[in-house]
């Protein structure tokens, strides 16, 4: 990212997302702030439940917010936007969702579906020109021209995620939110999606949100990682600082559950975890604080100075 000059595309600041009222209301997201860079991929990790996915629906504004904003592009997008606002949001943010089965249209043929926002937007002259695009992207995504008369359930779910992939990139996005987009695939085609989406970057400039739950996937992929749990950011730092200097007992325990190829040190590898009654918040508050280097951790005073001595104290602290 260090060529790239840092231009904030997406802001979240001070988001809450909370469900249900009175006794039966949940906070699923709370106090989360980050920014996304043009050009980069940003990944929220975290375990099932820990509010990752509530934050990308809320930037698509499906999930209202509670408290908190969303800015893209300078211009505030949460809250109530003006017809045109909320178009031009919805072609220049698009969504990669994790069911590749359950995010289609079983009666639609695939030209239709890729071509749907197409039709929706206007964005083409003719029929000519709608079919030229469809065909394009269908090749990009490694599709065949003879897939586009047939019908979702005909496909595997590798192919079924690159017809989403190609709704989402023929309307020329700026952004778009993955929401855990391989995690439903075999491991073997996993490598092929997460390489298109690293194409598409390359050729279009595009910048990711990318939810996850799988550090060793995040690491290949990721230009920054957010770490979350329970709704509450825990670290944010560069995909190899992270790896490199794994501070908060979180993120520390997601690293350690990530399986080792060799079967010798699978076995004899220690699994951490994590304890939230380890903190002992009684004296002081927590908060994420910078520590230098774009490396946030989420601790009280008496925490934050342990991680600054772990950071910048001596060897990297690989697990």
């Amino acid at each position: 990212m260090a060529d790239i000059e840092k231009e904030v595309i997406l802001s979240v600041k001070n988001l809450d997302v909370v469900f249900g009222k009175g006794k039966k209301k949940f906070k699923a997201v709370s106090n989360v702030s980050f920014d996304i860079y043009k050009g980069e991929t940003l990944s929220l990790v975290g375990e099932s439940g820990s509010g990752k996915t509530t934050i990308g629906r809320a930037i698509m504004r499906i999930n209202p917010c509670s408290s908190g904003e969303i800015i893209y592009k300078g211009k505030r997008i949460s809250g109530k936007l003006s017809r045109k606002e909320d178009r031009e949001v919805i072609r220049r943010i698009q969504m990669i969702f994790q069911d590749p089965s359950a995010s289609l249209n079983e009666r639609a043929t695939i030209e239709y579906i890729i071509s749907e926002g197409l039709y929706n937007f206007h964005l083409f002259k003719d029929n000519k020109e709608r079919i030229a695009k469809v065909e394009q992207i269908t090749k990009d995504v490694g599709l065949l021209p003879e897939h586009l008369t047939r019908y979702p359930h005909e496909f595997s779910g590798g192919q079924r995620q690159r017809v989403g992939l190609a709704r989402s990139i023929v309307m020329e996005p700026e952004f778009i939110i993955a929401d855990e987009p391989i995690s439903a695939l075999d491991v073997s085609i996993r490598a092929q999606v997460l390489n298109l989406l690293k194409k598409f970057q390359r050729e279009r400039g595009l910048t990711y949100l990318f939810i996850a739950h799988d550090l060793s996937i995040v690491r290949f992929i990721s230009d920054r990682i957010v770490v979350i749990y329970k709704g509450r950011i825990m670290e944010i730092a560069e995909s190899e600082e992270l790896f490199a200097y794994p501070l908060h007992p979180y993120t520390k325990s997601l690293i350690s559950a990530i399986p080792v190829p060799d079967p010798k040190i699978e076995k004899s590898k220690k699994l951490l975890i994590y304890d939230p009654a380890m903190h002992d918040y009684s004296e002081s508050e927590p908060e994420l604080t910078d520590l230098g280097n774009g490396h946030l951790v989420f601790g009280n005073a008496k925490e934050i100075e342990k991680y600054k001595e772990i950071r910048f104290g001596g060897a990297k602290n690989v697990i």
